[in-house]
């Protein structure tokens, strides 16, 4: 197998290419990973593609068949290793050996243990020449939530929150809206449409009644999720309107009866388990086909979360404001740390100017 040693200023330019035609299938192509396919010959680029979705036709098919006999002699460039194995579709490294293309450049070498370099062993079989790893953390990032599922068996949870630069997400009376900027909040927006699932708590679901979509009407939205464990949800919400969004509720079993059918005749599905934890639930989105989880809670389901290994990745968007309160709530319950020493440390830390805010990332040591 090659290496991104080989590589040039011009692969990178073309892979960063093929993740921005991957990012076309954002948020519909669960549980399928985003893949973006650019092909090139003799210096320019004569076909692109990107999937778009469980089903049909992987990006390097739409990429070939824009290239058409041009293939032939030419250069594949692609953000995920091509599959060798018949899924829903037939085997992309058989297609590639087939259109007569001499070289592909692989971003990443797929996870799932069906390709696993199994496809760029077939395409070395057949004499092209392959080199991996181009542009490989921009790949990966692109599908964090793919590389999840695939190994650790779980959808990718990202806790988000915005908070003022006291460390609150509202003020004493609750009252949170708004803290983040117009740009931040557009920028969660963009987010949920490229997750599978958005969780909040039945707190916030009262105190909030949000929408949870993406505020976009071509853009895909989340499965709405709301956990309960009582059910003592109020009757009227914005989320039991699933005319356009689906939503969820999971509770315990036997849980408000007289609510869980109400819910049920507005449309709602419910979900009744005998322990609701946040660990359980998703696993029910992975056994859904999720690969990525947002949660959107107050601080004691985001401390849960933690706990329960439910997140493992973290946005916090900060904004230049103070409230003060002695009882204005914080992005995180108690987690029962008692030394500074014993606190969770973010990996990976990266920051971002979104308005006035500050955006925070970064992701829990495995």
């Amino acid at each position: 197998m090659s290496n991104s040693i080989k590589s040039t200023e011009f692969d990178r330019q073309m892979i960063r290419r093929c993740v921005e035609l991957a990012k076309q299938g954002w948020g519909r192509t669960a549980p399928n990973p985003l893949v973006g396919a650019v092909i090139v010959k003799d210096g320019e680029i004569v076909g692109e593609g990107f999937h778009p979705g469980v089903g049909q036709p992987h990006a390097e098919v739409f990429a070939l068949r824009q290239a058409g006999e041009k293939a032939t002699g030419a250069t594949i460039y692609v953000s995920l290793e091509p599959c060798n194995h018949y899924g829903r579709t037939p085997p992309c490294a058989a297609a590639l050996v087939a259109a007569g293309v001499v070289k592909v450049v692989v971003g990443m070498v797929d996870p799932n243990p069906l390709v696993a370099g199994g496809g760029i062993k077939t395409l070395e079989q057949a004499g092209i020449e392959v080199i991996v790893g181009v542009e490989k953390d921009l790949c990966a990032e692109l599908n964090e939530g793919f590389v999840q599922r695939i190994v650790h068996h779980r959808p990718l949870g990202i806790l988000k929150y915005a908070m003022t630069l006291d460390g609150k997400i509202a003020t004493d009376s609750g009252q949170s809206r708004w803290v983040s900027s117009e740009p931040s909040r557009q920028y969660v927006h963009h987010l949920r449409a490229g997750c599978d699932a958005v969780i909040i708590g039945g707190n916030t679901l009262r105190r909030d009644n949000p929408h949870l979509t993406s505020h976009d009407p071509i853009a895909p939205n989340p499965l709405r999720v709301v956990m309960s464990r009582k059910l003592d949800l109020p009757t009227e919400a914005i989320l039991w309107d699933t005319s356009v969004v689906p939503t969820l509720v999971v509770t315990q079993t036997g849980a408000n009866p007289i609510i869980r059918d109400l819910l049920i005749d507005r449309g709602v599905e419910v979900l009744e388990l005998d322990l609701l934890s946040p660990k359980l639930v998703m696993q029910h989105l992975f056994d859904r086909g999720c690969l990525s989880v947002l949660w959107e809670c107050g601080g004691t389901l985001a401390a849960s979360a933690i706990a329960d290994g439910a997140i493992q990745k973290v946005l916090a968007f900060v904004a230049p404001k103070i409230v003060g309160g002695l009882s204005a709530p914080s992005p995180v319950g108690d987690m029962n740390i008692r030394s500074m020493s014993d606190a969770l440390v973010l990996e990976r830390v990266s920051y971002q100017q979104i308005g006035t805010d500050l955006l925070i990332q970064g992701y829990f040591g495995s």
